[in-house]
């Protein structure tokens, strides 16, 4: 199925081979490895990009979603929009991969009732929760990766403040202090300020508590791609899902958290498998 769903935003799946027990699938390939890796890892793969290449890789991003809600047939949730799943090309143009934990989505749903999987970071509140999955899940997702583009820092990895807040908790602190532009990288020494605050008030739309209040993935291309008036006084307070390293008696523990402080220990690479079970999955 997956090689019948083409897009300028898909990695594209060249074949495959099956040898006995043995499969191999061929993808193209892409000289720049992922986001996660220029953007987010070590210092030794890391690569520079200026804010014309980041927001280049926004707005391909959220075209690759779009297609996939609203264009492929059938229409697809994705489940797993986080930065090492988005892979680059030589000219860094971006390329949504890995549909492990895609779900077929038709038209006449509402939402699915399904077990959890995602990875801890960028999973929406009500979908970590009650495993109620739509397509606002890869929108929650989205808002995360925008944050992590704009910023330089990982939703999994940082922790901000005295109270460890994570990414989400800490952009919307910086919006009610109005000092949403303290988020971006120290690496961009040159960017247009209205444009990239733009870009945070889109993160911001997206990540909001409410599945209701977040834009659709439509939606999201257009005020990435055009130089629209975000009304920021519309938006509610950012939902945030964590996850904890416990004990197996305490795996079922959770929190979704809109309003006070909580402490918390973030993890660096956390997948959530079940609506029980956090398992730890190697570097893809």
């Amino acid at each position: 199925m997956i090689s019948n769903i083409q897009h300028p935003n898909l990695v594209e799946l060249i074949g495959c081979c099956v040898d006995d027990n043995h499969r191999i699938l061929v993808y193209e390939y892409l000289e720049n490895n992922s986001l996660a890796s220029v953007l987010l890892g070590s210092r030794s793969k890391y690569i520079a990009l200026d804010w014309p290449k980041r927001a280049a890789i926004c707005l391909g991003t959220a075209s690759g979603i779009a297609f996939l809600h609203y264009e492929a047939v059938p229409r697809i949730v994705h489940r797993d929009i986080k930065a090492s799943n988005i892979l680059l090309d030589g000219d860094f143009h971006p390329k949504i991969g890995d549909f492990g934990l895609a779900k077929l989505f038709p038209d006449n749903v509402t939402h699915l009732s399904t077990r959890v999987a995602g990875t801890v970071g960028y999973l929406a509140p009500e979908y970590a929760l009650l495993g109620q999955l739509t397509k606002k899940a890869d929108v929650y997702s989205f808002g995360v990766l925008i944050l992590e583009i704009v910023s330089g820092k990982s939703s999994t990895k940082a922790a901000f403040g005295v109270e460890l807040m994570l990414l989400v908790e800490w952009t919307w602190k910086l919006k009610q202090e109005e000092r949403l532009l303290d988020i971006v990288d120290p690496e961009l020494t040159e960017y247009p300020e209205d444009e990239v605050l733009r870009f945070i008030k889109v993160a911001l739309f997206c990540t909001q508590a409410s599945a209701h209040q977040r834009p659709t993935m439509n939606q999201v291309v257009h005020m990435l791609s055009k130089d629209v008036h975000l009304n920021d006084k519309l938006l509610t307070e950012a939902g945030v899902y964590k996850g904890y390293r416990r004990t197996s008696s305490e795996l079922t523990s959770s929190s979704l958290k809109t309003k006070g402080k909580q402490s918390m220990e973030p993890s660096s690479s956390t997948n959530i498998v079940s609506s029980h079970s956090i398992t730890e999955m190697l570097p893809r």
